[in-house]
């Protein structure tokens, strides 16, 4: 009977020994240093825009920094999800990284409206400054509260207006006008320039305006080259009024598992493109504005001495920005205005 009990007691131990080695235990392992790990990326951006074209080195960077365990795969144009899909994809875990535009990430974490709120950045080093000096941080703690990591913030550059029926030079040129916004803040600010806004994809805008349901858009000179919009628009003026960043995005179970040695390398890479981009983003802007004048656009730069007028008519924007995002709206305007 005693060698039975003994039987049974080493057979039960030697069980529980396999279970463990089996994985039955509740403990994760810890990844791997050199285990590979590929990351699928979505972009709605053309593959020739200078942000996709960033994505590109950031994978090149993570490679290089990780010995070859991490392969960041990047779906530009919209191949897996657009803009207005995204996110939503990425917090649940169906891609693992994403580039968007802050004004998709506002109904998610609406204090991101931020850097649309017009004319509140006076030129493209404030941006930086105020990300570096407190911006970044307080709105990157709402989106991990979301269960996703911003790896990078990317410049795009001032948004502009283009439009197929006239030149705008004045606020009251937007009468009459149906103009896509990008963005909740981007529409308010058309809707307080005097145009109806209407809100759509950015897939969907060159094929809008070439059937008239809209008059004209509010985006990026790189992004109007690179979609071809002088194709469907003609006019152009230049305002700067806002500067929607880009979020290079990470959901916090694909972070969690790469092992220490390859997110202090995905860090790092990020760290280095986002510089590059910074360095690049005036520059981009000017040859895509050039490459749009050889395309036949004609142009319209507002006179900093005529930016008042447009600063007043869009102060209600401001107003509403702080009003309903209470304490943290205000702290955010207050960090931007000090740089």
């Amino acid at each position: 009977m005693k060698i039975s009990k003994k039987f049974t007691a080493v057979a039960l131990i030697a069980a529980m020994a396999l279970i463990a080695g089996c994985g039955g235990s509740d403990k994760k392992a810890a990844p791997k240093a050199n285990q590979k790990v590929t990351l699928k990326m979505a972009a709605h951006l053309p593959q020739s825009h200078p942000l996709v074209k960033a994505m590109q080195s950031l994978k090149e960077k993570a490679a290089q920094k990780s010995n070859g365990s991490i392969d960041i795969t990047i779906y530009p144009a919209g191949q897996l999800f657009n803009d207005k899909n995204m996110n939503d994809a990425l917090m649940s875990g169906g891609i693992d990284m994403g580039l968007n535009t802050v004004g998709r990430w506002a109904s998610i974490v609406p204090a991101m409206d931020v850097f649309d709120v017009p004319f509140l950045f006076p030129g493209y080093e404030k941006v930086d400054k105020a990300i570096d000096n407190g911006l970044g941080q307080k709105l990157g703690e709402q989106l991990e509260k979301k269960g996703v990591r911003p790896l990078l913030w990317a410049d795009y550059g001032f948004v502009q207006y283009g439009n197929n029926q006239k030149t705008i030079k004045v606020p009251a040129d937007f009468a009459g006008l149906k103009i896509r916004g990008y963005s909740k803040y981007s529409a308010e600010t058309i809707k307080a320039l005097g145009a109806s806004s209407v809100t759509m994809g950015s897939g969907e805008v060159y094929m809008a305006i070439q059937r008239g349901t809209i008059d004209g858009q509010s985006s990026g000179t790189t992004a109007m080259r690179d979609r071809k919009m002088y194709e469907v628009h003609k006019y152009i003026t230049i305002t700067n009024h806002a500067s929607p960043e880009f979020i290079v995005a990470i959901n916090d179970k694909s972070f969690n598992k790469l092992s220490a040695d390859q997110q202090k390398a995905l860090n790092e890479a990020a760290k280095e493109v986002q510089a590059d981009i910074r360095a690049n983003a005036k520059k981009e802007d000017l040859k895509a504005l050039e490459d749009l004048k050889a395309k036949g656009a004609e142009v319209y730069v507002v006179p900093e001495a005529e930016l008042k007028q447009w600063q007043e008519a869009t102060k209600p924007v401001w107003d509403k920005f702080i009003k309903e995002n209470g304490k943290i709206g205000q702290e955010l305007i207050d960090i931007c205005l000090k740089q």
